[in-house]
Formats: structure tokens, sequence, C-alpha cells
């Protein structure tokens, strides 16, 4: 499927502008249309001790919030123009749309494109959860690393492979984007690539896209030998599936979804 509708998630005051300034890239490149999302809830200290605050200081901590958001899509139209792209750009602040929650809203879009998440507890309640977008919303998600800078979109995609499901998911998905990169390396860890892999290479090769395969032995964590390997390879894309194991105990004990995202320097693309 072609990459044409993009929604950008806005996931905190430091990576902003990254996500939001490669979003405007990948529309331009696709001849898409893109839309800025602040998923709006209750600001923290409503939520923490809205029950022993007066109502003048609710309400001026409501009005906070407001002007913030409101300063934050006066920054997205900014942007958007400066590249000459108003006409194909709008702009959603998410309790207006009939109060749905941002993975259901996700749904009706090709491509999330946000941050890594904040660890701000002023920005929680504004910001998207890129590994929850990806697990809740069906849809692929590319997280842009805090402060990344390019000049153009990725030329060479990694693809992380172990040849399961959500590994598979993770390269139809983004199948549009890899047709259209100079390079794509198949990447694996371990002894050797999983059962399946030429046959893999053939059809990508019908795709149009000619991969290399690259098999790496595991070093510490299997995440680390992701990026290590990235970075070996200059690569400039990661593309990995997300969540084999539940994401409870992800968040419990880590696992290469966590670790990649976290650590990236480069943009990863997730599917769930």
């Amino acid at each position: 499927m072609t990459t044409r509708n993009i929604l950008c998630a806005y996931s905190g005051e430091e990576a902003r502008l990254s996500g939001l300034r490669y979003a405007i890239k990948i529309a331009k490149y696709h001849d898409g249309f893109l839309t800025g999302v602040i998923p709006h809830a209750a600001p923290t200290l409503q939520t923490r001790f809205g029950g022993q605050l007066p109502y003048d200081v609710l309400d001026q901590i409501r009005k906070a919030d407001a002007e913030r958001v409101k300063k934050m899509e006066e920054r997205f139209y900014l942007e958007v123009e400066r590249e000459g792209f108003r006409d194909r750009s709008d702009f959603v602040e998410l309790e207006d749309e009939n109060h749905l929650v941002l993975s259901e809203f996700a749904r009706a879009y090709d491509l999330i494109v946000t941050g890594v998440q904040t660890s701000d507890a002023g920005d929680i309640h504004l910001a998207a959860n890129p590994d929850t977008l990806a697990l809740r919303s069906g849809r692929p998600v590319l997280i842009v690393p805090n402060a990344y800078k390019t000049e153009g979109l990725a030329k060479h995609a990694v693809v992380a492979w172990d040849g399961k499901r959500s590994a598979a998911r993770a390269l139809g998905d983004a199948m549009s984007i890899l047709e259209n990169k100079a390079k794509v390396t198949i990447l694996s860890i371990g002894s050797r690539a999983p059962e399946g892999i030429d046959r893999l290479l053939v059809n990508l090769e019908r795709h149009g896209i000619t991969a290399e395969l690259a098999v790496r032995p595991r070093k510490k964590s299997v995440g680390h030998t992701v990026l290590e390997t990235v970075k070996e390879l200059n690569g400039e894309l990661i593309v990995m599936g997300a969540y084999e194991h539940s994401k409870f105990s992800h968040d419990l004990f880590g696992g290469v979804t966590t670790d990649v995202m976290k650590d990236s320097p480069v943009p990863v693309f997730m599917s769930h």
C-alpha cells in the first residue's frame, strides 16, 4: 500500500520537532497528506490532586494547558508552512474528535510518526506512547530519535529478521518504503539465519528489492547487537517487529523492542 496519509503524534517537548520534520519529509516524498495530533488528557496535577485543589486553581491549570496546546498547533503550522506543505496538512487536538483515544484515531492512517516517549511528567498527558500505539492501533509506527537531523529520508534500511510473526508483519507494512531504498540489509542475530531466508530474499527481489543478508552472533542482548550492527553497516533506518512476548513482560524485564526504541540513533519502523 502506498504511504499517503501520515499521522504525526506529539511525544514530548524534546522530541517534537525531529519527529515532525521527518514526517513532513515522508509526506512530501510520497505526495501525501500530514495530520498533526495531540492526545489531550487531563493535566497530571489535575488527575493527582484535583479533589484537593480550589476551583480557581484548577481553572488556571486548564487554561495554561490550553495555551500550551495552542502554541504547539502554531508551531506545527509554522513548520509545514516553512516546507511549503500547509495546504496538505491539518492539526487535531484529539479531545475534539469524539473523545477517541489516540490508538483508535490512528487506525485511519497509513503510518504514524512519533518520537521517543517523554519521561517528563508535565508532558505525559499530551504525549504519545509509541510502543502502545504500535500494539493497539494495528498501524506501523516510525519512532524518530530526539534531536535527530537529516537532509533527506533514509537510503539504507536494516530489517531485523527472526522469521517470526511480528517481523513478517513489519516487513509487509514496510514494503512500500523498502522499495524506495537504495540499500536493504536483512539482519539475523544468531549462529545462522532462520529457515526460509533464501525464499525471503527471492521474494524481495521480485519487488525490485535487492537485499543483502547479514548474520551476526549475539553480543550482550539482541537489541544491543542490532544497534551495534546498524552502526557498523551505516544503516539509516531499522525495520522490526514489536513484542513477540507480552508488553507487560517487556515493561517489567525489558526486551528487544524496548532496547532498540530507547537507544537507537536512527529512526525505527515498528509493527505489531
